[in-house]
């Protein structure tokens, strides 16, 4: 999943790809180094991000969703509010990827159930400008399955069917720190609960502590890709359906060194192998 920002003020490329044909473009390109999928949003969830009216968020991302469905491209909507998901998915946005996991937005449930599109369900507890306060966990990895079965039966009684949910830990939300690594450490146990997982973890502020220079200083967004290439590796090889990441080049190569591995591991073993949807290449899975 490659993202694309229509955005001011996202934390890794804000105002990069802000205009609709800067963000076609980009989007394009994404597709050329490997993404399967685009997901365009509207309003950044960085920490201490402030909301932007309903009307402009709309504005950003419609023109951007409808011209890449125009060329044929699987488009995600990156929202949390339901009416730009329903708008997303009659411009034929496929997926909605909503940080909230429908906390944020009531309605959210009904439009999903209702345009019968994807729905990924995010681990989330409260808004950017409150989430590092939320910070507050028995064991994470617990918590976290425990809050997103809760979503599940939600879902569920608003009419949603399985196979449209997908779920995502919330890496960096309401967890600014060390409570990511045991989510990444044992994803299998979340992949473990049936549903496709995403992960998240492109450019995030752990990546940045985990590479601080020598002072302390994070290292800042852009030189977080390698890292982020090597997470997208692990978590392929346990088992996720797919990372959502801003450098689709580097993560394609190491999806395809996820692949080889596992597959001549279980070979080795005697097994029939346990690679998943996102331990496969573009053209393998299609």
């Amino acid at each position: 999943m490659g993202v694309v920002n229509v955005t001011p003020d996202s934390f890794s490329d804000g105002g990069r790809w802000f205009t609709p044909g800067a963000a076609v473009a980009h989007g394009l390109t994404l597709l050329e180094q490997g993404a399967d999928l685009l997901d365009v949003g509207g309003e950044s969830t960085r920490p201490g991000a402030r909301r932007v009216p309903i009307d402009e968020e709309r504005e950003r991302v419609l023109p951007v969703i409808t011209e890449l469905v125009r060329r044929g491209v699987a488009v995600s909507v990156d929202t949390t509010r339901a009416q730009v998901a329903r708008a997303a998915a009659e411009a034929g946005a496929l997926v909605v990827n909503d940080v909230s996991g429908g906390l944020a937005d009531d309605a959210m449930y009904g439009v999903v159930a209702e345009t019968g599109v994807a729905y990924v369900a995010m681990h989330w507890r409260g808004h950017a400008d409150v989430m590092d306060e939320l910070d507050d966990y028995d064991d994470v990895v617990t918590d976290v399955r425990r809050e997103l079965a809760e979503r599940v039966d939600a879902l569920r009684a608003a009419g949603v069917r399985d196979e449209q949910v997908v779920l995502d830990p919330g890496l960096g939300f309401a967890k600014p720190g060390a409570s990511n690594w045991p989510l990444l450490a044992r994803l299998p146990e979340l992949v473990g609960d049936g549903f496709p997982v995403l992960v998240g973890a492109s450019r995030k502020r752990f990546l940045g502590h985990l590479l601080a220079a020598p002072d302390g200083t994070p290292a800042p967004p852009l030189q977080r890709d390698h890292a982020t290439a090597a997470v997208t590796a692990l978590a392929a090889a346990a088992g996720a359906w797919c990372v959502r990441v801003h450098d689709v080049a580097a993560s394609a190569d190491a999806v395809r060194v996820a692949a080889a591995w596992e597959g001549v591991r279980g070979t080795t073993s005697g097994g029939a192998g346990t690679t998943s949807g996102a331990g496969t290449t573009r053209e393998e899975s299609r």
